[in-house]
């Protein structure tokens, strides 16, 4: 039996390389989204910085990918635009890569990773909203795929940076300790989550030094990942060029004029709404809309804001990602299989299960790893899906990619740093609860949807019905 039918392997035929770029690019996004947690020691030894200071890259990161993601709508006028964007974005990771190495302060850190936060957000957006519009109401399987490259550059990420972390103190000429190299690896194991010592008594536990001399090689780990990554830039470069977007390649045939033109501009009718988050707000395409048509934005956002937010607001292992990305994999048969409802509602119900699990079999070292496993596995499939069934319900017409987009970025930044001042006061027992809570949040949130896109349907067919009602009479 066939993965895909015909029909499907038809529309990856005929837009392969445009597939192949956006899924790449996702790539980098996974690269930038997973190398600061393995490597944040060595990196607060090379800007000499606290342990309080440091984690601080982690907030300009998250912010400025949420803007990013906002301001990525902003490129999606033309194709042009788009690929450029890309190209700029993705050229601009690399960059980031090599010149962490350089970056001896963290408010230079800082700098650093808000510009790759930009970078990532304006990817986001555009590659969701560029593989929507070439397949539509058979994207799902395809944006199931590109979500698979994010959980394989954020599984790469930590296994190119572990051969260079630092086992010992990264900073000579303090006061030391014999213990110094056990006292790292705790507290290494601590923020890949697997420590039981609160956040506020970490500068009581671990000797951390600021002043000394730098004995880090994580610089290695960063040029390498720059050098992955350079492919990237290259492979929508190329795309731009058989797409006859630079002067020089005017005799190359375009990639899109294989289509056929019904289809096109079928596509182009379709797609004409979206545009930049902020364009969204125009009153003279909103003003005949009815509730049930903004209700459908706003919940869609609002289960991607908690349940990304659960992704992104512990410090993630290479397991936890390795999950991540088989669930991924899985999805993309299960999307072509099964309907995006039925995908969301057992993973969001599968999410509540496995936490419960986690908050009453907490204690037990060898269900958290199992429970961590299937937790990726279940919520690996939830942005993808959501993309597909949002756009979806408002025809394709609206701003659903960028608004969704957008949400989950705000849900990273906002459930992180909510866990963080949590386990702060509380424990890391609050982080497990505080998931708890969300996935409940999220799936209640998420039937409240469908609930709404009902009435939202019913709306349409009585309008629809009142508009053929009226014109018969008139064509009589």
């Amino acid at each position: 039996m066939m993965l895909v039918d015909d029909r499907v392997w038809a529309l990856f035929k005929g837009h392969w390389q445009h597939t192949l770029t956006y899924w790449s690019v996702f790539f980098s996004f996974g690269l930038c989204i997973a190398f600061l947690g393995p490597t944040i020691l060595d990196l607060r030894c090379q800007t000499q910085s606290t342990l309080q200071e440091i984690t601080w890259v982690f907030f300009a990161q998250q912010l400025f990918l949420m803007l990013g993601s906002a301001l990525g709508g902003l490129f999606k006028k033309t194709l042009r635009c788009s690929l450029s964007a890309l190209f700029v974005s993705s050229l601009v990771i690399s960059v980031v890569f090599a010149i962490i190495p350089l970056c001896h302060h963290v408010l230079m850190l800082a700098v650093a990773m808000a510009i790759s936060g930009t970078a990532m957000g304006v990817i986001d957006t555009i590659a969701n909203l560029q593989l929507v519009k070439l397949y539509q109401k058979d994207s799902a399987i395809f944006l199931q795929v590109l979500h698979f490259f994010i959980g394989l550059g954020a599984l790469v990420s930590p296994l190119v940076a572990d051969p260079f972390l630092s086992e010992g103190s990264c900073v000579l000429g303090g006061n030391m300790t014999a213990n110094s190299s056990t006292d790292l690896h705790h507290l290494r194991s601590y923020l890949a989550g697997k420590g039981t010592t609160p956040l506020h008594n970490v500068s009581h536990h671990y000797h951390l030094p600021t002043e000394g001399i730098i004995t880090t090689n994580v610089s290695y780990a960063f040029w390498i990942m720059a050098l992955i990554n350079l492919p990237v830039p290259v492979a929508v470069y190329v795309l731009m060029y058989r797409e006859r977007l630079f002067p020089c390649s005017n005799h190359s045939p375009r990639l899109l004029d294989k289509e056929k033109n019904s289809q096109k501009n079928q596509q182009d009718h379709n797609i004409q709404g979206h545009r930049g988050l902020f364009g969204c707000c125009n009153y003279a395409d909103v003003k005949d809309r009815p509730a049930s048509y903004f209700l459908l934005y706003i919940l869609g956002g609002a289960v991607l804001f908690i349940t990304d937010g659960i992704i992104t607001a512990g410090c993630l292992t290479s397991v936890f990602w390795a999950s991540v990305t088989a669930g991924r994999l899985a999805s993309i048969y299960l999307s072509y299989r099964y309907t995006q409802q039925r995908l969301i509602s057992v993973s969001l119900a599968g999410m509540m299960v496995v936490q419960c699990l986690l908050l009453i079999l907490y204690s037990s070292p060898v269900f958290l790893f199992m429970g961590t496993c299937v937790l990726g596995l279940f919520i690996s499939s939830v942005f993808p899906c959501m993309v597909a069934l949002t756009e979806d319900m408002v025809n394709y017409k609206g701003c659903a990619t960028t608004v969704l987009v957008t949400s989950a970025g705000t849900g990273e930044m906002v459930l992180q740093l909510l866990t963080g001042q949590l386990i702060h006061s509380k424990g890391s027992y609050s982080f497990m609860l505080v998931g708890m809570i969300s996935s409940c949040i999220g799936f209640t949130v998420f039937l409240g949807l469908i609930y709404i896109q009902h009435l939202h349907r019913s709306s349409q067919a009585a309008t629809s019905k009142e508009i053929a009602m009226t014109e018969k009479p008139s064509s009589e």
